[in-house]
């Protein structure tokens, strides 16, 4: 299916409207160190709670009043576009922030007297950090150069996640918007039934396909050349110089802020693809990923900090093209908010049905049929919406 981008304002002296922008992206990690200065001065332990409000309150608030941005760079713009370092080295200045964020929550959970709501902000604070961190992992990790391909694994070490690497280039881009896809999330699945399946199936996926790519070449996985297992290493190491750093007590913290950071990648997986499908074609293969196989967000605020992972579809269809030149689509479905505001709605089973179940069904012009439902919730979408027979 031939698809048009939306409308572009390109002329011969076309700038990235957002240039002086993309910067702001460093200010997830940056929070941490302003949760501190703000907790050290007024001793308020709900000062630990700043990185989550700010991301999932006053980013929300700002998207809305800021609105959507829907101006696509013109094509003769993205060679150059995409050649600009400039981009390049803000996903580069992400790690060392993250990683000093890293230790100074390390410091305060072992040293700082937080009481048990300042250990929970501590924990969410990093886990927020470094959930985000995965998306500049995803950035840097689709890239062919190979000190990206790199740091992107070291993006992935704080949450132990390293084999996102694999599963996402490999599993799920090509397996995205079907059934047999771990990270596509479907129509009636709550985020909480979602999660376990994605965690363990993108797991199992990554080990079979790193595996594979080992047998045909006749080799054992069992190498440092394997990219879960060097990966894995990472945060090995990792996690053990700061346990040298700040003794065993910061494991528990380093564990649960690892828990939280990969929770938000998934819950951010969960709304990328909710119940949306590829259909088979007549030979009966899956049908080539194009734009109506991924939720979109134009919410100009969420993606300035986001590196435009919500213009979803084109980086499914131009995994190699870079975040400032991505394209979105008129073609795909859009989410009534972005992704910040998303996820808090995602974690609500009812509020989430309510917001998206509908727009699902909208989608595929009210057939069931033709979406990516879950078994379970077949006989509730059955009433909600009607007898129309989900094709398994």
């Amino acid at each position: 299916m031939a698809v048009d981008p939306a409308p572009t304002r390109g002329t011969p002296g076309w700038r990235d409207p957002h240039r002086a922008l993309w910067p702001l992206a460093l200010l997830v990690p940056v929070l941490p160190f302003l949760a501190y200065l703000t907790w050290r001065g007024t001793g308020a332990a709900g000062a630990w709670w700043l990185t989550p409000v700010v991301v999932f309150g006053v980013i929300p608030v700002v998207d809305l009043l800021v609105g959507d941005h829907r101006d696509n760079p013109p094509e003769e713009a993205v060679p150059a576009l995409q050649r600009d370092g400039y981009y390049r080295w803000l996903t580069y200045l992400f790690l060392p922030v993250q990683y000093a964020a890293l230790v100074l929550g390390c410091h305060l959970f072992t040293t700082a007297d937080l009481s048990p709501l300042g250990t929970a902000g501590l924990v969410a604070t990093l886990g927020v950090v470094n959930g985000i961190a995965i998306n500049t992992a995803h950035e840097l990790g689709h890239k062919r150069e190979r000190l990206e391909r790199r740091l992107s694994k070291v993006a992935l070490a704080p949450t132990g996640y390293g084999h996102f690497y694999v599963e996402h280039n490999r599993g799920h881009h090509t397996r995205v918007a079907t059934p047999e896809d771990p990270a596509s999330a479907r129509l009636g699945e709550s985020f909480w039934a979602f999660w376990p399946r994605t965690v363990l199936g993108s797991l199992r996926s990554a080990w079979r396909l790193e595996t594979a790519r080992f047998r045909l070449r006749g080799r054992s996985p069992w190498t440092y050349r394997n990219d879960i297992l060097n990966a894995w290493a990472m945060t090995v190491l990792l996690f053990a110089l700061l346990t040298v750093a700040f003794g065993p007590a910061v494991l528990p913290f380093l564990l649960l802020q690892a828990v939280a950071g990969f929770s938000l990648l998934e819950v951010v997986n969960y709304l990328e693809h909710y119940g949306l499908a590829r259909q088979r074609t007549a030979a009966g293969r899956y049908e080539k990923v194009d734009p109506r196989h991924s939720w979109n967000s134009d919410r100009t605020v969420t993606n300035i900090f986001l590196f435009q992972l919500q213009r979803h579809s084109d980086h499914h269809a131009n995994p190699l093209r870079r975040y400032q030149a991505l394209r979105t689509f008129d073609e795909s479905p859009q989410l009534p908010a972005g992704y910040a505001t998303m996820v808090v709605c995602a974690l609500v089973p009812p509020l989430w049905r309510r917001v998206m179940d509908h727009r699902v069904l909208a989608h595929y012009d009210g057939d069931l049929s033709r979406a990516n439902v879950a078994p379970r919730a077949l006989a509730r979408l059955r009433a909600d919406f009607g007898d129309a027979g989900v094709a398994r």
